[in-house]
């Protein structure tokens, strides 16, 4: 569990997802001498201070980082969005996924200072192409109820649940930070590019 007491920020990775394209569990990846879900924990942590993985706990406590498990389990990301919410007391929360070996600590800090500076609900970084990335934002804690009540009546798309909140996108120019991993193939070309 996060720790406890006042603060401005905190940091949390998901890890729960199926990884069923991938066909091996994408958290637990070779990457840059440690697992993926290390690297992007690792980057979490530097950025927000603080970071809680997301997750079955008996899976990934070997990782050496607090888990917190999802509280509606098969409900997907948003789930994993809504324990990270419930659990922090942080007004600014950092929510990344374990799949985006393109993130660093500088990225994430950019992105919460410019959450900070927006003020919005929820700020979700996008490539070029404009689509957000909803597992690379920063989601302010007024955004719970939003997030309980899209899961209470079964929408378990994370952007339907923001809809009705102020949600501003962050531009990254460089999509190789959003690139998530999806597959082997997708890893295979990261990896040896």
């Amino acid at each position: 569990m996060i720790q406890k007491e006042s603060m401005e920020q905190a940091g949390f990775v998901l890890v729960g997802g199926r990884s069923s394209r991938m066909g091996r569990d994408k958290a637990l990846l070779p990457f840059r001498g440690r697992t993926l879900a290390g690297h992007v924990a690792e980057a979490v942590a530097r950025a927000a201070g603080t970071v809680t993985l997301v997750g079955d706990a008996e899976r990934y406590a070997f990782l050496g980082y607090p888990v917190l498990p999802d509280r509606m389990r098969g409900a997907g990301p948003l789930a994993g969005i809504q324990a990270a919410l419930e659990a922090s007391e942080a007004a600014w929360n950092l929510v990344v996924a374990c799949d985006l070996p393109g993130v660093d600590a500088g990225f994430l800090s950019g992105l919460l200072e410019a959450a900070r500076s927006a003020g919005a609900d929820c700020l979700l970084a996008a490539g070029r192409t404009g689509l957000p990335e909803p597992l690379c934002a920063v989601y302010h804690r007024r955004c719970l109820p939003a997030v309980a009540a899209a899961l209470e009546r079964g929408a378990f798309k994370v952007t339907d649940a923001l809809a009705g909140l102020d949600m501003r996108i962050w531009r990254v120019q460089d999509d190789g930070r959003l690139a998530n991993m999806n597959t082997p193939q997708e890893w295979d070309r990261f990896v040896n590019a």
